[in-house]
């Protein structure tokens, strides 16, 4: 399981041309799900999801979290993160979850991260505009 994250001053997502959620200081969380994730492995990257530290502190060094700073979370499905990119020029996904899994695991990581912070999400398996302003830019890989 893999999440990109990026610290954004706001964000939204719409689905057919309607916003169905935003999201003001706080994260964008790209979520991408392998066949090899379970629910143990989203309980440990949701940690480090909410624990990472890259908000400024009072001497503008990145020492808090989002949770420090009541921040809100905007998590997307994104298959793509995925993606085997080391041979030719087109992407294998040979390694994504199946969307059925997927899906539930999503949820999972959803609703385990409401019980700590406010959390918008888009729609899995929907196509998608994610609209974000990049505070930083400050953006991180993180894995389980």
């Amino acid at each position: 399981m893999k999440a990109l994250i990026q610290r954004v001053s706001h964000a939204s997502v719409v689905v057919d041309q309607a916003t169905i959620g935003s999201i003001g200081k706080g994260l964008s969380v790209f979520l991408g799900i392998e066949k090899k994730d379970d629910e143990a492995v989203s309980k440990r990257l949701l940690a480090k999801v909410l624990n990472y530290r890259m908000f400024a502190d009072a001497r503008d060094h990145m020492n808090l979290s989002v949770l420090e700073v009541a921040g809100e979370i905007l998590v997307i499905s994104q298959f793509t993160l995925a993606a085997s990119t080391s041979k030719g020029l087109r992407p294998s996904f040979s390694s994504a979850m199946q969307p059925a899994e997927a899906g539930r695991l999503y949820d999972h990581f959803i609703e385990q991260a409401k019980l700590r912070c406010k959390v918008i999400s888009g729609l899995f398996g929907a196509h998608m505009q994610i609209e974000s302003c990049n505070d930083g830019p400050v953006t991180f890989l993180l894995s389980a």
